[in-house]
C-alpha cells in the first residue's frame, strides 16, 4: 500500500440512494454495491477559459471537452480562494478558508479537521490520492492509497480497490509553472491575450506553453478514461473536473477577479446525467463535498458552508446561488481581500494593504509575461488595463459590470449609475464575514516573502503567523 501525498480530481458518484448490501467471503466488512465509484481530476493553476469545451477555439483538449459533451457542464462555477493549498482543503473540508485554519498557502490541515475521503471512508470506500497534495500529515492520512505516477499506477488503485467503491483524488502538476517541458502544439501566433498583459513575443510564447502543459493534461485524462471503459465501469463511475485556482499569469492566480476564481466544472455519468447539459446557475465550489455525501448517503455535517445540488444535477432548471464568495489570503506576499459575485456583478473588498501594489505570486513574478509588463512600465509604454496591476493606492472598492466588461478592467464603483449598488453589496458581504466567523484584516497576519513591486523572491521561508490582537 502507498503512502498519500498527492491530489487530482475526478468524481464518481451514484445519484441513486437506494442502497443493496452484500458481504464478502472474504471479509466481515459489508460491501454497498449500489454505491458510485468516484473520481475528481484538479489542474493545478488553469482558467476556466481555456478549454474548447469553454469556448477556446484555440487550445487542443479533446478529452475534456468530450467529458462535457457528455454530461454536464457548470458555466458559471466559482473558487473560495484563488490560492493552491487553500483551495483544495476548502474544497475537501466544504468551508470557507477562513474557516478551515489553513487559509493561506501551505498552511496545513488541523489535526482535528476531517477532509472528504474521512467521511467516505464510513461507507466502505477505498480512497486514493494521485500527485499533488499540500495538505498536511492529516489531510494525507485519511487516504488509503497514494501514488505520484498518474495514469501508469491507475490500474494497480483499481486492483487494489477491488469490490469496494472507490474514491480517488486526482492532481495534477500541469499546467503549473515552470514551462517547456510540455509537447508544443499549441501555436504563439493563436493564443488569446487579454487586455491587461502585453501583447508581444515572449507573452505569446509564455501562454502557448501554458496551453501545451493543459493539452498534456487532457492526454493524461484520456489514459484514465481508456483504463475505466477497458473495466467496463463506465456507468457506476461519476467524473468530475475541476480546477484550484486560475491561471498563473498577471492580475489572474492570486486575485480575485474572474480569471483567478471562476472554474471549470464539469460532472460526466452515463446514464445518471444527461449528455450535452449545461447550467448557467451561479454556484461554488464549497458546494462539492456536501453534494458527494448526499451522493453517497452520508449525513453532511451542519457547521459545513457548502449545500448539496445533487438536484441541479438532474433538473437544469434548479435556481443557482444569489452570492458567491471568495477571498485572497497570504500568497508570497499578504493580503486580506474578500469578494462577492452575482449574477452580473462583481465587488471586491481590499481591506488592508491598499497602500501597496497587489500581492503576487512568485511563481507570476518570474514569468515572461509580468517581464514584458515590467518592462513596458518601465518605458513607459503600459496602457490604462495592463498598469492597474501597480497602481497604488489600491481602491479600497471595486465594483465590475460583468454584462458590458467580462474582463473586469473598468472599476464603477464611485460611478453615480453604481456606487448605491456597491454601498449594498458591501453590506452583503459584511453579513457573510459576520456570519462565517471571518476575521479582521490586522489579526492573522503574516510577512511578505516577495517584493510586490517586481515580483522577486527574495526569501525561501514563509515567516511565521502573527496573531494580532483585535484591539
Amino acid at each position: 500500500m502507498k503512502k498519500i501525498i498527492y491530489f487530482i480530481v475526478i468524481l464518481s458518484a451514484s445519484l441513486m440512494i437506494g442502497f443493496a448490501c452484500e458481504s464478502t467471503e472474504s471479509s466481515n466488512v459489508v460491501i454497498d454495491e449500489s454505491l458510485p465509484n468516484i473520481i475528481i481530476f484538479v489542474a493545478d493553476d488553469a482558467s476556466w477559459r481555456d478549454y474548447g469545451a469553454y469556448g477556446n477555439d484555440v487550445i487542443k483538449t479533446p478529452n475534456i471537452d468530450l467529458l462535457a459533451e457528455g454530461g454536464m457542464l457548470f458555466e458559471n462555477a466559482f473558487l473560495t480562494t484563488p490560492q493552491c493549498s487553500p483551495s483544495r482543503i476548502s474544497i475537501l473540508t466544504g468551508l470557507h478558508p477562513h474557516a478551515t485554519g489553513a487559509e493561506d498557502l501551505h498552511m496545513p490541515l488541523p489535526d482535528d479537521m476531517t477532509i472528504l475521503p474521512g467521511y467516505l471512508s464510513e461507507k466502505n470506500y477505498f480512497n486514493g490520492h494521485m500527485q499533488k497534495t499540500h495538505y498536511g500529515p492529516n489531510a494525507d492520512e485519511q487516504f488509503d492509497w497514494y501514488s505520484p505516477d498518474l495514469s501508469e499506477d491507475f490500474p494497480e488503485f483499481l486492483d487494489e480497490a477491488g469490490d469496494s467503491p472507490f474514491f480517488l483524488w486526482v492532481g495534477f502538476t500541469d499546467p503549473h509553472r515552470t514551462y517547456g517541458t510540455a509537447p508544443e502544439v499549441n501555436d504563439p501566433s493563436d493564443v488569446i491575450v487579454p487586455p491587461y498583459h502585453v501583447d508581444d513575443e515572449p507573452t505569446r510564447v509564455d501562454i502557448a506553453q501554458y496551453y501545451d502543459e493543459i493539452t498534456r493534461m487532457d492526454g493524461q485524462i484520456g489514459l484514465f478514461m481508456e483504463e475505466i471503459m477497458r473495466r467496463g465501469i463506465e456507468e457506476n463511475t461519476l467524473i468530475i473536473y475541476i480546477t484550484d485556482n486560475g491561471a498563473p499569469f498577471p492580475r489572474e492566480k492570486g486575485s480575485l477577479y474572474d480569471a483567478g476564481i471562476k472554474t471549470p466544472l464539469i460532472f460526466y455519468w452515463p446514464g445518471e446525467i444527461e449528455a450535452g447539459l449545461r447550467y448557467e446557475g451561479l454556484s461554488t465550489i464549497i458546494d462539492l463535498s456536501p453534494t458527494i455525501l448526499d451522493i453517497t448517503g452520508i449525513k453532511i455535517p451542519d457547521f459545513m458552508h457548502g449545500e448539496s445540488v445533487l438536484q441541479t444535477l438532474s433538473d437544469i432548471t434548479v435556481p443557482g446561488r444569489e452570492y458567491v464568495f471568495s477571498q485572497r489570503n497570504w500568497h508570497d506576499a499578504d493580503e486580506h481581500m474578500r469578494s462577492l459575485r452575482t449574477d452580473r456583478y462583481k465587488l471586491i473588498r481590499n481591506d488592508s494593504y491598499t497602500e501597496l501594489p497587489h500581492g503576487t505570486p512568485a511563481d507570476i513574478g518570474g514569468s515572461p509575461t509580468f517581464r514584458s509588463l515590467m518592462t513596458s512600465k518601465e518605458n513607459g509604454g503600459l496602457n490604462d488595463y495592463q498598469s492597474r496591476l501597480f497602481d497604488v493606492p489600491r481602491p479600497r472598492i471595486e465594483l465590475y459590470d460583468l454584462a458590458v466588461d467580462p474582463w473586469e478592467i473598468n472599476n464603477v464603483a464611485a460611478d453615480p449609475d453604481y456606487w448605491e449598488l456597491a454601498r449594498e453589496l458591501s453590506a452583503v458581504l459584511d453579513q457573510w464575514m459576520e456570519e462565517t466567523g471571518d476575521f479582521s484584516p490586522h489579526v492573522r497576519v503574516r510577512d511578505d516573502h516577495t517584493d510586490r513591486l517586481t515580483g522577486v523572491w527574495f526569501s525561501d521561508k514563509i515567516p511565521p503567523m502573527r496573531h494580532l490582537n483585535e484591539d
